[in-house]
């Protein structure tokens, strides 16, 4: 394999303040590399210990890791605990009148609830689940708004042992029927509508829809809460929400499940054919989420407002959402609607009125803000923040250097996070108290993570020289097993080409000369461009980093001499531009990319639109750009596009 090559050069570092340093959880370099070295000296015995301290065990467990049956492994196997409990009940002694949700609505209505109040609703549902017949082990589709009743009924789940699949409000009916039908879910919880943006989003329609499509006999009860108010179809095995808890008692005895007991199966696409059910364990993934809150977030429980933006559909919304968070007893902010609505300011606004003082989220809403006010934060008070964070992709260095100094005020530590669905928790991370940051690195591993660049054959690839990001040894929060589909998780994260049990991110990534990790993109959007393999996010930074650029995803397309052509599609800060402007603009890109990083990753074409075709949840759709590239039919299911009349923007190159 030719090595990818890392094109990206930026020498700029921010180290933590001492004021950071001294309140931090992680005080300073050395108290990292003390961690670091007690996992590398003993590595059972690193989690072992963390798995004791952090988590309230029924029966505590007496077998650390199991590598019997690798790389399906198993950790803290014959202990017991419930994840519920760990979210709640322990709370309730200490901080059982402390906030912990504060719900923004769409419209801007604020609804808060306690730790006590919030137990009783999550017991109350629970109850509601068992009394339709739910029981340990059921399947439960979780199809909601971002709500204050999605982080009820993921925790009524995991309170009674039932494995939640939560699908993103955003996707199609057919989309939800492929994971309703592959989970064989026997219960769906859903809401009239949701509002995002103003506009009301038909939930229950959808369900509807998915429950026509084939066979999905599996299906014995729909729960629907009401939102809206907004006209539905009504069966036989549909229920209200609400009369479904009314009468139902506020206390539920916690099922106490097995550590390797599933929690949740969330679904991820593939690049082929059906998608993948993630399936995580109960005891490794909620100790995962407790240590990178505390070690990443900094997590403050008595004095911090925290913000994740994710959605509950996706991975980000259950470990930093719906579980992390509540595990450590903190307050943390919901919110519904959409960034944009009713004024690009929202997100600002939103963090003066809770007084934020830790945010966390994706690249793609950072530079869309830019785009469409990067003066914003100034007419807001942000003084509140302390740490912001990123999830999601690479953060391109320009984009990282304006939440540093227009968002954080120069002040704030930016914890640029890697991990994925698979991963369940943060693996790559700066420690804010203890790594000095670059702009666009996701800088060193997290304690006991241990993590790799290496070529297609498992061989370690010098400083500098791009290659495969894995890791090496197993860890706790890692997925156990695709749903149904022990085949493919051998194939897609554990290929024997790398010995069978080294886990395959499916990122490229360099380390530069400290050892810091910079991901370069995903291995099947590396460019070989005249011999030479590029990773896009490297050109994508450098277009952004052009004063006209507000946002560039780039892949490749055929071409008979060089292999593949750069296709760059851009968005700027102005208006989209035509004729001659279009040309001269292009131009001038093509320049600024060649004297960036070199004339190699000149892109071939440029296409300019208002925006990029995204997913609700702000993903760019890079599958459609590449069809778009190549002139090809757009075949795919763009239901879950929140712009899908953009495609034709993108259609012809200037």
């Amino acid at each position: 394999m030719a090595a990818i090559e890392s094109i990206l050069t930026e020498t700029r570092v921010f180290p933590p303040s001492e004021a950071f340093v001294k309140q931090a959880n992680v005080p300073g370099m050395a108290a990292r590399m003390a961690l670091c070295k007690e996992a590398d000296s003993d590595y059972e015995g690193f989690w072992a210990r963390l798995a004791k301290a952090h988590i309230d065990w029924h029966t505590p467990f007496t077998k650390t890791l199991n590598e019997a049956k690798a790389p399906f492994y198993r950790w803290f196997e014959d202990g017991t605990l419930n994840v519920s409990y760990n979210c709640l009940d322990r709370h309730l002694a200490t901080r059982g009148d402390k906030t912990a949700l504060i719900f923004e609505a769409d419209d801007g209505r604020v609804t808060s609830v306690t730790y006590r109040q919030l137990h009783a609703r999550v017991c109350q549902f629970a109850n509601g689940l068992k009394s339709l017949g739910v029981a340990a082990g059921d399947r439960v589709i979780v199809y909601m708004p971002m709500s204050i009743e999605a982080v009820v009924a993921m925790q009524a789940c995991a309170r009674i042992g039932a494995i939640h699949s939560v699908v993103f409000g955003g996707f199609s009916a057919k989309s939800l029927y492929e994971r309703i039908e592959d989970a064989q879910a026997k219960l769906i919880v859903t809401a009239d509508e949701s509002l995002r943006g103003g506009r009301a989003v038909p939930l229950k329609n959808a369900v509807d829809e998915a429950l026509a499509m084939g066979d999905t006999s599996s299906v014995e009860r729909v729960v629907v809460y009401r939102r809206t108010g907004g006209a539905v179809h009504w069966s036989p095995r549909d229920l209200w929400w609400h009369e479904l808890t009314q009468t139902q008692a506020d206390s539920c005895e916690p099922v106490w499940v097995s550590a390797e007991h599933p929690l949740f199966i969330l679904y991820t696409s593939g690049s082929t054919g059906k998608p993948k059910g993630v399936q995580h364990s109960t005891g490794g993934y909620l100790l995962g989420a407790i240590l990178s809150m505390q070690w990443v977030f900094d997590a403050k429980p008595d004095t911090d407002v925290y913000w994740c933006t994710a959605d509950v559909g996706w991975i980000t919304g259950h470990t930093y959402v719906a579980y992390g968070p509540l595990a450590l007893g903190m307050t943390e902010v919901i919110f519904e609607g959409v960034p944009t609505y009713p004024h690009a300011g929202r997100f600002w606004e939103m963090i003066a009125r809770h007084r934020v003082t830790t945010f966390y989220t994706a690249p793609t809403a950072i530079r869309s803000l830019i785009k469409l006010g990067a003066d914003l934060p100034k007419q807001h008070d942000l003084s509140s923040l302390r740490l912001l964070g990123t999830v999601g992709e690479p953060i391109n260095p320009e984009a990282w250097m304006w939440y540093h100094e227009t968002v954080g005020g120069g002040r704030c530590p930016i914890v640029d996070t890697w991990w994925q669905t698979e991963t369940g928790s943060n693996m790559i991370s700066p420690l804010p108290g203890a790594v000095p940051t670059k702009p666009g690195s996701c800088t060193l591993p997290l304690p006991g993570i241990q993590a790799g660049i290496v070529d297609e054959a498992g061989h370690d690839v010098p400083p500098q020289q791009g290659g495969l990001l894995v890791i090496k040894r197993p860890f706790p929060s890692q997925l156990r097993t695709l749903w149904g589909d022990p085949d493919r998780f051998l194939k897609t994260y554990f290929p024997a080409e790398l010995g069978g049990k080294t886990y395959l991110a499916g990122d490229s990534a360099r380390q530069d000369a400290d050892g810091y990790y910079w991901i370069m993109g995903r291995i099947d959007d590396v460019l070989n461009v005249s011999g030479h393999r590029l990773g896009t996010m490297e050109i994508e930074s450098a277009l952004v980093a052009n004063p006209l650029v507000a946002e560039a995803a780039v892949v490749g397309k055929p071409h008979e001499i060089k292999g593949e052509a750069v296709v760059a599609f851009v968005v700027l800060k102005g208006a989209r531009p035509s004729g001659e402007a279009a040309k001269k603009i292009v131009a001038e890109l093509r320049e600024w990319v060649g004297k960036d990083i070199g004339p190699i990753a000149k892109p071939d074409e440029i296409r300019f639109g208002d925006n990029l075709p995204k997913t609700r949840s702000g993903k760019i759709m890079r599958r459609l750009l590449r069809a778009l590239a190549r002139g090809e039919a757009i075949t795919q299911d763009v239901s879950t596009l929140e712009n899908p009349a953009i495609l034709d923007q993108l259609k012809a190159a200037v």
